[in-house]
């Protein structure tokens, strides 16, 4: 019988109603408590990391949910992380680069409606969550939910209220659950140690471009962000508006030592920023990073750990570029 290790951090999943809304109170043995059947399938300890709406999370916590990890890991054959929505794809992200080929699974998963309700899908994703990582084939840092498993650097929150929530972007379901039976789409597979990282460099901001949008945002971030990670329109590129004011703001910020990534609003398909003149220009002149197929939330999650983990402009590129857990196709 596998041995799993459940880490508690709040979200709907653990809400109740308050006269305020929602908030996280259930801890984790009454999760548990809600799902008997559990006892048969595997042996589980918990621990409850924290207990928060996944608005509140951050980096650190990211860090703190990594350690957690690293400092069970030869204790248990996985772990299931219950989370809120909200927040979910950067948490699945930035784990995923922080514990990197790792042969145990790393499951998140919550819910749309709180496991404290009658009506909820919270039972069957903690069930799911729990049925993959007691799975012989399941490792590496995925999310559980509504029955799909779904990468970690490929998950994006599409919808706000249905149980669908999630959904794999640009890239295929591991797997799927149909009741108690695991159908892998694909098949992974990890070889050597795990590597375990415990840094992450903040810093990062992400500009969604809008028509009419004024150069000089630039100048406001420096004080605040080493990296900005720029979601263009379309595949990508910089708007003209009759001056060079983008391409200058541009120059300054790569010239300051700072790190742009040009990536797009449009949740499918990537960019390629060489497909048309206000893109192919300024990467060319200024050789600027591109996200390609990344979701946004990988993009941040690599962003923050490739700053943090390296010395020189050289080193950053070499490890953002690196694919790690199929981030770049």
């Amino acid at each position: 019988m596998k041995h799993i290790l459940m880490i508690a951090t709040g979200g709907t999943i653990a809400s109740k109603e308050t006269a305020d809304g929602l908030t996280p109170q259930l801890t984790s043995e009454e999760l548990l408590a809600e799902v008997p059947e559990l006892e048969q399938l595997c042996r589980i300890d918990t621990v409850q990391l924290m207990n928060r709406d996944s608005t509140n999370i951050n980096s650190r916590d990211w860090l703190q949910m990594a350690a957690c990890v690293r400092a069970h890991y030869d204790a248990y054959d996985g772990f299931v992380l219950t989370h809120g929505t909200d927040t979910m794809a950067y948490t699945a992200a930035a784990l995923s680069y922080l514990i990197q080929n790792n042969a145990k699974p790393v499951v998140i998963t919550g819910s749309q409606k709180s496991i404290f309700n009658q009506d909820t899908d919270a039972r069957e994703n903690l069930r799911d969550a729990f049925l993959y990582a007691c799975d012989d084939g399941a490792c590496g840092v995925h999310i559980v939910f509504d029955h799909k498993v779904i990468l970690g650097t490929r998950a994006r929150k599409m919808r706000t209220k249905s149980y669908n929530a999630f959904s794999s972007i640009d890239y295929p379901e591991t797997a799927i659950l149909r009741g108690r039976q695991l159908v892998y789409y694909i098949r992974e597979h990890v070889d050597g140690a795990p590597r375990f990282y415990d840094r992450l460099d903040p810093g990062v901001f992400v500009l969604k471009l809008i028509p009419g949008i004024d150069a000089g945002i630039f100048d406001d971030l420096k004080a605040h962000y080493r990296a900005l990670v720029i979601e263009s329109f379309g595949v990508g590129g910089l708007p003209c508006y009759g001056d060079e004011s983008f391409y200058n703001a541009v120059r300054d910020w790569v010239e300051s030592g700072r790190v742009i990534v040009m990536t797009t609003q449009v949740p499918h398909e990537g960019s390629d920023m060489e497909l048309y003149r206000v893109g192919f220009r300024i990467k060319k002149k200024y050789e600027l990073l591109e996200a390609y197929t990344m979701t946004t939330e990988a993009v941040v999650a690599k962003v923050e750990w490739a700053l943090a983990n390296s010395s020189d402009d050289a080193e950053f590129r070499k490890l953002f570029l690196t694919p790690v857990g199929n981030d770049r196709l």
